[in-house]
């Protein structure tokens, strides 16, 4: 949804980035699949990198967003562990630092006009002032970092509008209630089932380092998270920890296996720019 609000037209290779990122995410640290997520979209697309990045960014915020609003209501009408409770503060305090953001997004967007001045930028890797420089001395690291923060601004501002956040919003929803079925039919089908306010801190638990990886895949963190939130509803530590195990596998093999099958030149060798679904400006560079 905001990929095609800055030129990438094709849903499938949405979809091909996004398992392949997913399925690197389990396999590197610190969501390194994201960075080469942003990496496979522009190279196949010919966008810049920063407003992909731009994109990823406003997603991940909604993802964040959408965790809180479920911790908020959790903490309210469920009786949740206090090693889970005294994260609130904290996880409400990034996600109004998020919700800034996107209203600052928003505003800037308000009443804004896009021509072929504003989207050059966004598509090329280059300003438009050097678009006809041929031969010309590379810029410094300093002026490249500053171009590259202005076309992120410019496409935060160029995505941002009420009617996508709300959407993006909803879809974040959808998905955590997903993930929240995911873990109560595991945990039920591997002979542990947990009350509602077990299966939800399990998962808020589990969840509180999704924003930097320390381990591939989260192996580890996600056990030990898992086990210690079940606990307070009496679940035996070494079937707490057998369940997670099980949670994760459904989750990382499917995932990874369909990131490869889908997008194989992706994780396996260098797009190819062939595979370009951006409508670029004819005339600017790689049009």
């Amino acid at each position: 949804m905001f990929l095609r609000k800055v030129g990438v037209q094709s849903l499938p290779l949405a979809l091909r980035a996004t398992l392949a990122g997913a399925g690197l995410n389990n396999v590197l640290v610190a969501n390194g699949g994201d960075a080469a997520r942003v990496v496979f979209v522009s190279r196949a697309s010919g966008v810049s990198s920063a407003t992909i990045l731009a994109t990823l960014a406003i997603e991940r915020a909604f993802d964040l967003v959408g965790y809180v609003i479920m911790l908020a209501v959790a903490t309210l009408v469920l009786p949740l562990p206090a090693n889970i409770e005294r994260w609130r503060v904290p996880a409400e305090a990034a996600a109004l630092l998020s919700v800034a953001l996107l209203a600052w997004a928003a505003y800037k967007a308000r009443g804004r006009r896009i021509s072929i001045a504003d989207v050059a930028p966004l598509i090329t890797e280059v300003p438009v002032e050097d678009l006809a420089a041929e031969g010309a001395p590379r810029p410094g690291i300093g002026k490249r970092l500053r171009n590259f923060g202005e076309r992120f601004m410019d496409a935060l501002g160029a995505t941002a509008s009420a009617g996508r956040f709300a959407i993006a919003l909803v879809l974040s929803l959808v998905a955590w209630g997903l993930q929240l079925a995911t873990f109560a039919w595991t945990a039920t089908a591997a002979g542990l089932p947990l009350p509602l306010a077990g299966d939800v801190a399990t998962l808020l638990a589990v969840n509180l380092g999704f924003l930097l990886r320390a381990t591939p895949g989260n192996v580890g963190f996600f056990q030990v998270a898992y086990a210690i939130a079940a606990a307070p509803f009496d679940a035996p530590r070494d079937s707490a920890i057998a369940v997670a195990l099980l949670i994760q596998t459904l989750q990382i093999i499917p995932v990874t296996l369909l990131g490869v099958a889908l997008a194989p030149e992706f994780l396996l060798r260098r797009g190819r720019r062939s595979d370009a679904t951006a409508a670029t400006p004819r005339g600017l560079p790689g049009a």
